[in-house]
């Protein structure tokens, strides 16, 4: 059927009508909003490349968890900027640490918020790579158990999932099995399966002060270049005992979220990281473009393309807007 008998425009007319058949949704709980916990006291500092992003110490944090929690947020995924880093990120599997001390204290003001922890040791170590440094690059099987201890610190202080996003092989099983063996069977975790090396990051480097002090991360981390090897990299993940898999960016992949979602039946996140979120930020602050219609289009591409989670550092904003805030 052609026109003059089919007119799309008849539905599209109608506000009510483009309601009703929508093929894509956002909902408050389809959100993860990031958190960056500084070690000290009194500290609220935002970050520059990342306006209404802060490093906070542990009370901000926890004041704007309940902000977070009331605003219907599920989740809040960690990181820490620890008070000394050295060349095994001690800080990182401390059970005083600072992620492990931001837990706590999440958990007992806001019980009903989950708290999910990045696992990696970029931000605690003194050369900024996500491992142990041995003969000039990261010692991948020496560094799997140092993950393993830092995810069981987390899980011990009240973590309610791990994510690791190192991209060492065989993180996942590693991290597994460290909690199975102790008592946190229970305890899901969320891989960072498809994590490219990319310059969307550069503004996170800022916000976590992990940039490598030496070299670059793509020893390790994916060639922006290759899809396939992401279909593998998520099968490895799920065969070691992952229960979420990420694709992380987001939209310069987009395609490969799509693949993932149509290869594998897991639930799919999608971090739609800081570089991303600054240039809508810059954009929006010199009106060249309406900052909350980019912001839901782009969550709106995720959510189209597969991901059930989406971690954005827009989390808040969205909340309000949903609710007609």
């Amino acid at each position: 059927m052609f026109f003059p008998q089919f007119r799309a425009r008849r539905i599209r007319a109608s506000e009510t009508f483009r309601r009703m058949v929508r093929e894509t949704t956002l909902s408050v709980n389809d959100l993860i909003y990031p958190m960056f916990s500084a070690f000290g006291s009194g500290i609220r500092k935002e970050i520059s490349s990342m306006p209404g992003i802060f490093q906070q110490s542990i009370e901000h944090i926890v004041a704007e968890a309940k902000e977070v929690q009331a605003l219907g947020i599920p989740a809040v995924l960690l990181f820490g900027i620890p008070e000394t880093k050295d060349a095994v990120g001690s800080d990182a599997y401390s059970d005083s640490g600072i992620i492990q001390e931001t837990i706590r204290a999440i958990k007992k003001e806001v019980p009903g918020l989950a708290v999910v922890t990045d696992v990696c040791m970029c931000e605690y170590t003194d050369h900024g790579h996500c491992g142990i440094i041995k003969d000039g690059d990261v010692d991948n099987d020496a560094t799997l158990e140092l993950l393993a201890k830092e995810a069981l610190s987390h899980v011990r202080a009240g973590a309610d999932m791990v994510a690791p996003s190192d991209m060492m092989d065989g993180r996942v099983a590693a991290i597994r099995e460290t909690l199975d063996d102790n008592g946190f069977d229970h305890i899901p975790l969320m891989s960072y399966a498809v994590k490219y090396a990319s310059g969307y990051y550069g503004p996170f480097r800022e916000a976590a002060e992990s940039t490598p002090q030496f070299g670059d991360r793509r020893s390790y981390q994916m060639d922006a270049r290759n899809r396939r090897e992401a279909v593998l990299e998520a099968e490895l993940d799920i065969e070691e005992g992952a229960d979420i898999l990420m694709v992380k960016p987001g939209l310069a992949y987009l395609d490969v979220l799509r693949e993932i979602r149509e290869n594998f039946t897991q639930p799919v996140a999608v971090y739609n990281v800081s570089g991303e979120y600054s240039m809508v930020k810059a954009a929006a602050e010199r009106g060249w473009i309406d900052e909350r219609t980019v912001t839901m289009e782009n969550l709106h591409a995720f959510r189209r393309a597969g991901a059930d989670i989406i971690i954005t550092y827009h989390a808040k904003d969205v909340a309000r807007w949903l609710k007609g805030l």
